[in-house]
């Protein structure tokens, strides 16, 4: 969009980059707001906006098309209290489309907190210029904050080109991933962790689950991040625990709760107390749904973990990765679509084969390159219907394999022949460890038109194997420009899709 919010992404979340970190006690009575502000799932007249205090209060928020918020308008929010965890959002309503909005929050008890302010721009209702950002995969495989490094810098280079909103493609935290306080880098040197108590362990009550979030927020730059640039959240497996389906009976000795269905309803509870998602705030209690981003676009996030079926060989005729519900939910949806790009929010890649060991499958693809079987039965199904149905410019976004790679998918190449032509990209991981390239099953089509992978398994940060994707849409021509860039903000592929008519 043509509007220049540099400074304000530089200045970050006004008080946030003095923020309180867990563990650390404050003298003064003043409520405190630990662990930033967030905006997310922001649409041409609403968003929801998050806080977390530190003591129980009332949730206030103001809103205003001027940074010196002459003119404010407040929202008077939830009651900050113990049940949550002390954490709150609230959807704010009524706002002009395509606009900048300034808000700012406090929490009122006794005393007011300190107001923490930031910025978020609202969606179009005219054709404009469109630019965000995706990614996955923050402080796993052991590579936490690390001060040396200068924290998650990542999401600084992000901050640099103003992007109106960043997809959260899953994996915002690993909960199964504890951080030691040192690990010896390949070539002798050390790499520092910051570590707090609950990211010593697996997590596996609500309170450690709880912990993985705070753990993330006490970074500057993903605070100052998330200030300005509003979120769209996903989640993956590593939110609960590694490869998870419903019904899994986990056979790990780090963990004294077994049943992943527990584990799950408790990291469920905290990604909807600790994200800027309109779960838990509007009514809908889901993760898949679709944030309408003006004529232009139309975002449709998907949930490939609440329904999946059990990861075997994935070889049956049919097998389940979205379920009956959300399918024919996201059918609809893209047939009621009148933006002229459809992006589908993925946290599993189509075409790549990711084994969960010997012999199970963790992916769609279950590694024979033949007629959709198992969860791929699912996905023929949808791209059929689109190409019955004439739903055009469908591009799939994801994560989730800790490298970048752009996929062509093609009926000419693939063994199930009845869909359009699309495109997906992988990008990530944020800050994790970094592997691959995996194998691409040939049922679809997949070409590997670009792949960018670190040579070693685990490769640590330090390396530079971080990656982000970001999309840029011309307003004029509605080109979809799809770049992939590393952890400095340098581009290595770039991708101009033309729209179809």
């Amino acid at each position: 969009m043509n509007i220049d919010r540099r400074k304000l992404l530089a200045a970050g979340a006004g008080g946030a980059l003095s923020l309180a970190v867990p563990g650390i006690s404050f003298a003064s009575s003043r409520p405190q707001l630990t662990h930033g502000i967030q905006a997310g799932d922001v649409t041409a007249d609403s968003a929801v906006v998050w806080t977390r205090a530190d003591r129980a209060g009332e949730m206030i928020v103001e809103v205003a098309d001027r940074p010196d918020f002459n003119g404010a308008r407040t929202i008077r929010g939830p009651r900050l209290n113990e049940r949550h965890d002390f954490t709150g959002k609230v959807r704010v309503k009524g706002l002009e489309p395509g606009s900048v909005v300034h808000y700012r929050v406090r929490a009122e008890g006794e005393r007011s907190s300190q107001d923490l302010t930031g910025s978020f721009t609202t969606a179009p209702d005219a054709p404009q210029d469109i630019r965000f950002q995706w990614s996955g995969d923050l402080a796993g495989q052991g590579w936490g904050i690390n001060p040396d490094q200068g924290g998650y810098r990542i999401f600084q280079t992000m901050a640099e080109t103003q992007p109106d909103f960043f997809i959260c493609s899953g994996d915002f935290n690993y909960a199964d991933g504890p951080l030691t306080d040192t690990v010896t880098l390949p070539d002798g040197t050390t790499w520092r962790n910051t570590v707090t108590e609950e990211k010593r362990k697996v997590a596996e009550t609500l309170d450690e689950y709880r912990g993985q979030y705070k753990y993330n927020l006490i970074d500057d730059n993903l605070r100052a991040y998330l200030a300005n640039v509003p979120m769209i959240n996903q989640w993956d497996d590593h939110e609960v625990v590694n490869n998870w389906y419903p019904g899994e009976i986990l056979d790990l000795p780090a963990y004294t709760e077994k049943n992943v269905d527990v584990l799950a309803t408790r990291a469920r509870q905290a990604f909807g107390e600790y994200t800027p998602s309109s779960l838990d705030c509007d009514g809908e209690g889901r993760i898949y749904r679709r944030i309408a981003y003006g004529p232009l676009l139309d975002v449709f996030v998907l949930d490939m973990r609440t329904f999946k079926d059990a990861n075997d060989a994935n070889g049956e005729p049919t097998g389940q990765i979205l379920g009956q519900t959300q399918l024919s939910w996201l059918k609809r949806e893209l047939r009621r679509s009148k933006a002229t790009w459809k992006v589908i929010a993925a946290d599993l890649p189509i075409g790549l084969i990711v084994p969960d060991g010997s012999a199970a499958q963790e992916g769609i693809a279950q590694g024979e390159d033949g007629s959709p079987l198992g969860r791929e039965a699912e996905i023929a199904d949808l791209l059929s219907y689109a190409k019955r149905k004439g739903v055009k410019n469908m591009v799939w976004l994801t994560a989730d394999v800790h490298y970048t790679a752009a996929h062509h998918y093609s009926p000419d190449r693939a063994a199930f022949g009845d869909f359009d032509p699309f495109w997906e990209f992988v990008s990530g991981p944020l800050n994790a460890g970094g592997f691959g390239p995996n194998k691409l099953d040939g049922t679809f089509g997949p070409e590997a038109v670009f792949v960018k992978a670190p040579p070693t398994a685990n490769t640590s940060p330090a390396g530079g194997y971080q990656f982000y994707g970001e999309v840029n849409i011309d307003a004029e021509t509605e080109a979809f420009e799809v770049s992939l860039n590393d952890l400095d903000g340098n581009t290595l592929f770039t991708q101009t899709i033309e729209p179809a008519a």
